[in-house]
């Protein structure tokens, strides 16, 4: 008989089983360990039992869905206005029986019941509490359009899609940087500074990159130290790991407005593609929404190719 609960401490090693049986997705790590989910979701400081809903058949588990809220607006604490179920997963054999729909109402029911008017399906910034380094790349998509099933499972219960990421990969070992006047000029006048493990911009980004290991690049003039392009990587380990490559994530990518369409930001990338070539990372992930016209040039001019995309679902 099919059966719901919270999770309970001795669950882990189940979910993890769960997690294993699924079929190969790109945006997938695989294989999950203990270590890795109570890392990456149980130790997070806003993790609440009540919102990872197990499905049981007797008393084994089969499936679970895992709903969450977001950040207030100053990341300094947790909201309950927006809630976002961030993944479903069911058995195989368990699969077209419900079970993913019941799980998902749930999940539901759990949010609504602390106060959430707006439901996300699928992680995306700032509803990214959980799952980044598991699932995605470089940042959390929303649903991956590659992940059929889970695409049709929110369709099937109730979400719009309501805008789109893309996702995109560039290959280092290929990668020349870009050489013309105005990139020498930009070399001449302005310095490369770096900052490993740099401070959190707030609380909710401290619980979110914790156990991330990130550099974050400032591009800064020769004069003045003002600062003109600055950008963050990560370590996609062991996601890149399923991918058999040493990848980074490209995260952050900002130009203040009054240096913008100065070739600042091709300058500042072009000189951490080269840096991360050099340490033996092969490969960029970079994502942007779909709208984002300038990030989508500049990531063309770089030599991005999109590999996929994903959903950004929502239910009133």
């Amino acid at each position: 008989m099919i059966s719901f609960r919270a999770f309970l401490n001795g669950d882990t090693p189940r979910i993890v089983e769960i997690w294993r049986s699924q079929a190969p997705e790109r945006g997938l790590v695989q294989p999950l360990t203990v270590d890795l989910f109570e890392s990456h979701v149980l130790a997070k400081l806003y993790f609440d039992r009540q919102g990872l809903v197990l499905a049981l058949d007797d008393e084994m588990p089969i499936g679970f869905g895992h709903a969450s809220f977001g950040p207030t607006n100053n990341g300094a604490d947790v909201s309950t206005d927006w809630g976002v179920v961030s993944l479903v997963m069911v058995r195989a054999n368990y699969q077209r029986q419900g079970i993913g729909a019941e799980l998902v109402r749930r999940c539901e029911a759990y949010l609504a019941g602390r106060g959430a008017r707006v439901m996300y399906a699928g992680g995306i910034r700032p509803m990214n509490g959980f799952y980044l380094g598991l699932y995605g790349g470089s940042e959390l998509p929303g649903v991956l359009c590659s992940a059929a099933r889970a695409q049709q499972l929110f369709r099937s219960t109730g979400y719009r899609e309501i805008d789109r990421t893309l996702v995109f990969h560039r290959d280092l070992l290929s990668f020349r940087p870009p050489i013309d006047r105005q990139q020498i000029q930009i070399r001449r006048r302005c310095t490369l500074k770096l900052i490993n493990d740099p401070p959190a911009q707030s609380w909710w980004d401290a619980c979110v990159f914790g156990p991330l290991d990130r550099t974050r690049f400032e591009l800064r003039a020769n004069q003045g130290n003002a600062l003109l392009a600055s950008a963050a990587i990560w370590s996609m380990q062991p996601l890149a790991s399923s991918w058999g490559v040493r990848a980074a994530g490209l995260i952050d990518v900002d130009v203040p407005e009054e240096h913008r369409r100065q070739g600042m930001a091709t300058h500042l990338l072009a000189e951490i593609f080269r840096q991360l070539a050099a340490s033996g990372i092969t490969m960029v992930e970079v994502q942007t929404m779909q709208a984002n016209t300038p990030a989508r040039e500049l990531y063309k001019k770089l030599g991005f190719q999109q590999i996929d995309q994903g959903s950004v679902f929502r239910k009133e």
